[in-house]
């Protein structure tokens, strides 16, 4: 199907750029609902695709002929940074602090597994034995944030990343506390948007995934 060029369009006073949001393709792990923070875990062959036409949502979001972003920053897990890659973008630097919530003793499970110590836990509720708490993430997101704003000056920045941290990042941005992501849905190689109307914080797009 032949794509037409498609350009967001809106009156408001809005610094030059904005912040995109990009979580890696699918894994092996992500697809069984295990935990993944610092463990490498690489894209699957559906991942991989997905990736792919992430540069697609991209392209929709920033408009088809919106010049390259002015800064891609990726966390260092090989699945970021392959995901950022497929989707026809170039790093230009690999920040550890997009790296994912660090889970602690969670890494590797499931929900369900973890419910048999733990019954009805969430990582937004915790306990989150060894591995980092909501205000951790939340600290950890306003630094980058803080930084964020600075290159929008320049044009759009597109943060590639994860999941659970991605949406921590979105609710920060609207003022929420970091457990606000709850509210918040990222799928594999989902894209997200954070702008801004005359200076307030907001949500231009949220999940977009380009269908196969």
């Amino acid at each position: 199907m032949r794509r037409l060029p498609c350009r967001i369009v809106s009156d408001d006073v809005s610094p030059p750029g904005r912040v995109f949001l990009l979580r890696h393709g699918e894994t092996e792990w992500s697809a069984n609902g295990r935990h993944t923070g610092h463990t490498d875990i690489p894209l699957t062959d559906a991942g991989r695709a997905a990736a792919g036409r992430s540069r697609h949502s991209l392209e929709f979001l920033r408009g088809i002929d919106a010049p390259p972003p002015a800064r891609v920053l990726c966390s260092p897990r090989s699945r970021a940074r392959l995901t950022a890659e497929l989707a026809g973008l170039h790093v230009d630097a690999v920040d550890d602090r997009l790296a994912e919530w660090d889970y602690g003793e969670a890494e590797g499970l499931t929900t369900p597994e973890i419910r048999e110590r733990h019954p009805r836990w969430t990582i937004w509720d915790g306990p989150w034995t060894g591995g980092e708490t909501p205000d951790d993430v939340g600290a950890r997101a306003d630094s980058v944030l803080v930084d964020a704003r600075k290159l929008t000056a320049d044009g759009d920045v597109v943060l590639v990343g994860h999941g659970h941290f991605g949406r921590v990042l979105a609710a920060r941005w609207i003022g929420l506390p970091a457990t606000g992501g709850v509210h918040l849905r990222m799928d594999a190689a989902a894209v997200t948007v954070l702008g801004d109307e005359r200076g307030a914080p907001r949500l231009d797009a949220v999940n977009v995934v380009q269908p196969e």
